[in-house]
């Protein structure tokens, strides 16, 4: 490491202010911070520094998402395989899902760190580092299916209209992965849905052709909002809805690429907690606002399954983990973070419930309440400055 610390210092200068490719100057920071701590101090006043920058904090973040990464890839494997009455092995539907989900891996990272860095060189400023998750997170929402063209421009379109019209990083007001998915949907919506194939046919590993030509069918969540009728008559059976909870939990069922495992999504939840990463507040509050409207619906006599399977099907865990808990786009003071994740949970729900047509509400829910937490925020503050106030009056 002494000899790439050397190497970088030797070239330092010439990407620096008066040298040579000065201009360049956001690049070279952003690949030095990228492999060494920030060397910067203070010139004046007290602060506390570690080696936890944004870095760092967005690297824990891309380890918190691993486990869903990894059983995404071996998943997709799985179901060709099993459809196509092939064997494979673990390793060979692991790399299956791999070899397909990377190609649209690369084009977000490629397509969003292209912006982000132009944006940067124009402006003068430093690369931010939020694409770093942004960029494995808008893949892992998506069918692995999905035409790459159409990756690199719903990414494109996150990125300069979700981030860089409102300064980038850490001003931007919706969650960027969202903003992705919310494109596709909104504009290549049989993409999205179920509707279109969600495995076509290819050649790996010298296998022969695949006997399967393309698969399709509905997700869960499709099958959920369509089943109310045969419930309430009686007639729904674990073979007609097509999963049980054991299955949606450990996530046998289909979906996009990462929010099919509740299990790998809590583990990554665990990282998150334990690095004081993500915020406990927001996250707990989303499931219990996705459970109180699911039992209210229970109660009106609504919905008669069980309230407990939205949070085990679609991308409702998944969105609570790693989206709902945004600390840029979420609520900052600790109130709003409660009353923004209940309001995240209890919409999807409804969404879920009232709609469906459009049987997935969790995107709908966050960007939603994205929207909203500046203002919640607002009252939150206002609420505690009028409270301050009265306590002054009574001690006068």
């Amino acid at each position: 490491m002494s000899k790439l610390r050397n190497l970088v210092d030797k070239m330092k200068p010439t990407f620096s202010k008066g040298g040579k490719l000065s201009f360049l100057a956001s690049t070279f920071e952003a690949f030095e911070t990228f492999l060494f701590v920030p060397n910067t101090t203070t010139a004046k006043g007290a602060h506390i520094r570690d080696c936890n920058d944004m870095k760092r904090t967005m690297i824990m973040v891309i380890v918190a998402l691993l486990p869903a990464f990894v059983f995404g890839c071996w998943w997709t494997g799985e179901q060709v395989a099993e459809a196509c009455g092939l064997e494979w092995t673990l390793w060979n539907s692991f790399w299956y899902g791999f070899v397909r989900i990377l190609p649209m891996v690369a084009v977000s990272y490629i397509v969003g760190l292209a912006i982000e860095f132009y944006f940067a060189q124009v402006r003068g400023h430093e690369v931010n580092e939020g694409f770093l998750v942004s960029g494995l997170l808008i893949p892992m929402v998506m069918p692995v299916s999905t035409p790459l063209w159409m990756v690199g421009v719903a990414t494109a379109f996150a990125v300069i209209f979700g981030k860089e019209v409102f300064g980038g990083t850490g001003m931007n007001i919706f969650n960027p992965a969202l903003l992705a998915r919310a494109f596709v949907f909104f504009a290549y919506t049989p993409f999205i849905s179920g509707e279109k194939v969600w495995y076509s046919d290819w050649t790996m590993m010298g296998a022969e052709k695949l006997s399967t030509d393309a698969i399709t069918g509905a997700t869960a969540l499709e099958k959920l909002a369509t089943s109310n009728a045969e419930v309430l008559q009686g007639t729904l059976t674990q073979a007609t809805l097509g999963w049980e909870p054991l299955d949606a939990f450990f996530g046998f069922i289909p979906g996009s690429f990462g929010e099919t495992s509740t299990l790998a999504i809590l583990i990554g939840a665990a990282v998150l907690l334990f690095t004081g990463i993500a915020s406990w507040r927001t996250m707990f509050s989303v499931f219990v606002g996705g459970l109180a409207m699911g039992y209210l619906f229970q109660v009106l006599g609504v919905t008669t399954y069980p309230a407990w399977w939205h949070l085990i099907v679609g991308g409702f865990a998944f969105g609570a983990v790693f989206m709902a808990t945004d600390p840029v786009t979420s609520a900052q003071t600790n109130k709003g973070k409660y009353i923004v994740g209940f309001m995240t949970g209890a919409l999807a729900v409804l969404i879920r419930v009232v709609n469906p047509a459009y049987p997935e509400g969790m995107m709908l829910a966050i960007l939603f309440m994205n929207a909203l937490a500046p203002l919640v925020d607002y009252f939150v503050v206002e609420a505690n400055i009028k409270r301050r106030k009265n306590r002054v009056k009574t001690i006068k």
